[in-house]
């Protein structure tokens, strides 16, 4: 195995240091990180790349009107109610699935920042991009953590043992708008004013997040960011021929993968889907590493199958452990190319409930993250590029061996 990654005690000091950073996303403490990753890499001989975007940085204004208008029309039936929840549940879906995105470009705009760098074999075909955000998300009353536990300490263990799907957080604020719509349509009035009572409360919710601290964002994504540093270390001390190597910290992902959006408005045209691969760290700091089956927030786009089997034999390889079957309905980063097409992966962690330790909570410290699994997550993207590497140089001499002169 290459050397060069961080020792995890060097690990917990990245993740610490970005932790104490108040880094929202489009705010000034997510410029200030970027710059910190910027500065790491340049350090290393790198040509890091800090692409400033326009964002709005927000998520729960983009979710928040939507529902707020569709709780108000709910309150009386008629045309006016149908057209208004039929389209606030149009923009909700919009938004979630990463769509044109109508309502939140006439929302206002603050910039983000997108840091990047080239690594390995210029020349390559082969292209990898390994991705990770480096901003925090606002906490709130909805990402309590005991919540989720207490549902499923509650379940039997054969039962537990078979859930492998995340609840669907944003199923209602598509569904009870569109029960105003449709309610108002059909003039039943009980689904009109049920669907008027959850798009109120999700409103209420939105603002409560809103309102809310930024949490110290350590395992999401402080360890997804300590992690594609160790891998550039690693890089640096070993470079790696016949692979191009690109490694994304993209900012605002927590305001729906905003960052990443612009990047790939930016640079996909330069990536050939048939030639380049994605993988998304986020969250990595739990227990146990998690190679997702799929995620999505309104409907669960799957992770290219071969992908998946090619990442799990480097993770056996390693001796690295992979809790199995997970789908997330919600989403990271990892769906913008998904969506667009490319091979893509996304490595997350969870603990024994499957899931994500202290996730959105003001307990997301560094001191709770676990940085055996971040080692993990570092090892086995370097495991990749590895493979990667060997398997684009067998099939160029292969190839120059079939047109050499008999």
């Amino acid at each position: 195995m290459p050397a060069g990654f961080l020792s995890q005690d060097a690990l917990r000091e990245r993740v610490a240091r970005l932790a104490a950073i108040e880094r929202g996303s489009c705010s000034d403490g997510e410029r200030r990180a970027a710059d910190l990753i910027a500065d790491e890499l340049r350090g290393l001989g790198y040509e890091p790349r800090v692409e400033t975007e326009t964002a709005h940085g927000t998520y729960w204004w983009p979710i928040g009107v939507p529902c707020t208008a569709a709780a108000v029309a709910g309150l009386r039936s008629g045309i006016t109610g149908a057209a208004v929840g039929l389209l606030a549940a149009a923009a909700v879906a919009d938004d979630v699935r990463a769509g044109p995105r109508v309502l939140r470009r006439a929302l206002p705009k603050r910039t983000t920042a997108n840091v990047w760098t080239e690594l390995g074999d210029p020349a390559a075909e082969r292209t990898v991009v390994f991705l990770a955000h480096y901003d925090a998300a606002h906490t709130g009353l909805v990402f309590h953590p005991d919540v989720p536990r207490r549902v499923l300490g509650a379940l039997p263990d054969s039962i537990r043992r078979r859930v492998n799907t995340t609840p669907p957080t944003m199923w209602a604020p598509f569904f009870a708008p569109l029960a105003v719509g449709l309610g108002s349509l059909a003039r039943r009035r009980r689904v009109r004013l049920a669907g008027a009572l959850v798009a109120a409360a999700y409103a209420a919710a939105m603002a409560d997040i809103g309102r809310s601290p930024v949490v110290p964002g350590a395992n999401d994504n402080a360890t997804g960011v300590a992690a594609l540093l160790s891998l550039a270390h690693s890089l640096a001390d070993e470079p790696v021929d016949g692979l191009r190597v690109i490694l994304l910290f993209p900012g605002s992902e927590e305001s729906f993968m905003e960052g990443m959006y612009a990047w790939a408005r930016r640079h996909f045209d330069r990536l050939p889907r048939g030639s380049t691969t994605f993988v998304c760290l986020d969250t990595v700091g739990s227990p146990d590493l998690a190679l997702l089956e799929g995620e999505g927030m309104l409907g669960i786009r799957d992770y290219p199958k071969d992908l998946l089997a090619f990442a799990r034999e480097c993770a056996r390889e390693l001796g690295c452990y992979d809790v199995a079957n997970l789908r997330f309905r919600n989403a990271t980063d990892a769906l913008i190319p998904l969506k667009a097409g490319y091979p893509t992966a996304m490595l997350g962690s969870v603990d024994h409930y499957k899931i994500p330790t202290n996730y959105h909570w003001p307990t997301d410290t560094a001191d709770r993250v676990d940085y055996t699994t971040v080692n993990d997550a570092a090892r086995l993207c370097r495991q990749m590029v590895d493979r990667m590497a060997g398997g684009e140089r067998t099939a160029r001499q292969e190839a120059e061996r079939a047109h050499a002169p008999a």
